[in-house]
């Protein structure tokens, strides 16, 4: 090989700049047009939403604690941006998309996100399962404990949010999709926006689950429920002028002479239990009062109370299941059934057969408050009859048939 065929120091520069300068080219028409949360929310504004969603979601762990048996734990938020045209890359495979509508307090849709998997982990404990689960469709039992369950923790958040917005939260029922973005399914109720505001918890149910759960919300809902927040700060961080020391007030105080007051012994002229520095007496207008039989300037304030709006016994931290022990239940044991007219009942006499709607051996039914709870067999104990429970009707169906 001779000299000519190599590269000199020059030409080696100059494909090296033109290799960096095409790489920095694609990569900047790749990434042009992805925005991260900076582009719609400060880095305050970002902690604050964080704030909401732990505070809210903290109340829907313990209800759906509650309504499980088991330990959920939901872990410090992770805010950040998604477009919708990276839904399928962000969901790849179907996932359970709960929507709540605000219906007062606040305009707009949140959305729920979590994995066929765990929301199937989720139906199955609800209906009495140990939650080990196998199949990857959920049926429509299932859809609808899911969605249950749902409620409940927006519910409990609902009810959070009321607290610290201190305003009523009240949300329309969930609905519920199976959302398949590859096959354009289930996402018809997602608000019709370019960008989200994408908020991701970790969520452990026991040692069943150990996964993701997501927040979809618009950027301007986000913003309005930020700008609530910041709002409220602002107008109660500061406390009222007359609960200050009055060595802060001294510097805006006018003398304690210079407004003119009702017929009354002047402030000045008080017993010196009763007196008061002169920037104090003035820092208020001064109204007469007597107490224990001198007259003083006080101020007098309205009472704030709390915000009995919402009940805490929503997100089930106050149940006490200790109180209903002691209430007495009727239960029946019933043979069968069966319909006759009135003139088969007149014609009944002693040795007469009634025919039920039950086979011999089939099991009797054991009713509480005229609910079915259990089925079984009778048995005889010591020339009484009892009975033998043999099969326990599921959660699911008794929580149906109470409704």
């Amino acid at each position: 090989m001779t000299s000519k065929d190599y590269l000199s120091q020059e030409e080696i520069d100059a494909l090296l700049r033109q290799s960096s300068g095409g790489d920095t080219d694609s990569g900047n028409a790749s990434s042009g047009g992805v925005k991260t949360i900076d582009d719609f929310l400060t880095p305050l504004e970002q902690d604050a939403l964080g704030e909401i969603g732990n505070i809210t979601f903290g109340s829907a762990a313990t209800a759906l604690s509650t309504l499980l048996g088991k330990k959920v734990d939901i872990t410090t938020p992770t805010v950040s941006a998604i477009a919708r045209e990276q839904f399928e890359a962000e969901f790849p495979r179907p996932h359970v998309a709960v929507h709540v509508s605000y219906v007062e307090g606040f305009e707009g849709i949140n959305s729920l996100v979590i994995k066929s998997h765990d929301a199937q982990v989720i139906a199955d404990l609800m209906l009495g399962g140990d939650g080990n689960v196998t199949s990857e469709e959920l049926n429509e039992i299932h859809i609808s404990a899911v969605q249950e369950a749902m409620n409940q923790m927006m519910g409990s958040s609902a009810t959070s949010m009321s607290t610290i917005f201190n305003r009523m939260v009240n949300i329309s029922p969930p609905g519920i999709d199976i959302m398949d973005v590859p096959n354009n399914s289930g996402i018809s109720n997602i608000p019709h926006e370019e960008v989200f505001v994408k908020i991701s918890f970790r969520l452990r149910i026991g040692d069943l689950i150990d996964s993701s759960i997501m927040q979809l919300i618009a950027v301007s809902f986000a913003k309005e429920l930020v700008s609530s927040l910041m709002g409220g700060v602002s107008e109660t961080s500061a406390p009222p002028a007359a609960a200050q020391p009055a060595a802060q007030q001294a510097p805006v105080a006018q003398p304690a002479y210079s407004a003119p007051t009702p017929p009354a012994p002047p402030v000045h002229q008080a017993p010196p239990m009763a007196s008061a520095p002169p920037s104090y007496a003035a820092s208020m207008p001064p109204q007469p009062q007597t107490l224990g039989g001198l007259n003083r300037n006080v101020n007098v304030n309205p009472v704030q109370f709390a915000n009995f709006q919402g009940s805490t016994y929503a997100n089930g931290e106050e149940t006490n299941l200790n109180l209903l022990l002691d209430i007495p239940l009727k239960v029946t044991v019933e043979l069968g059934r069966t319909q006759k007219q009135i003139k088969d009942i007149l014609e009944l006499s002693q040795g007469s057969i009634i025919e039920l709607d039950k086979l011999a051996g089939e099991p009797v039914d054991i009713l509480v408050n005229n609910k079915l709870i259990a089925k079984g067999e009778v048995v005889v104990i010591d020339e009484n009859f009892g009975v033998r429970v043999t099969d326990i009707v599921s959660q699911w169906d008794r929580v149906q048939k109470i409704q």
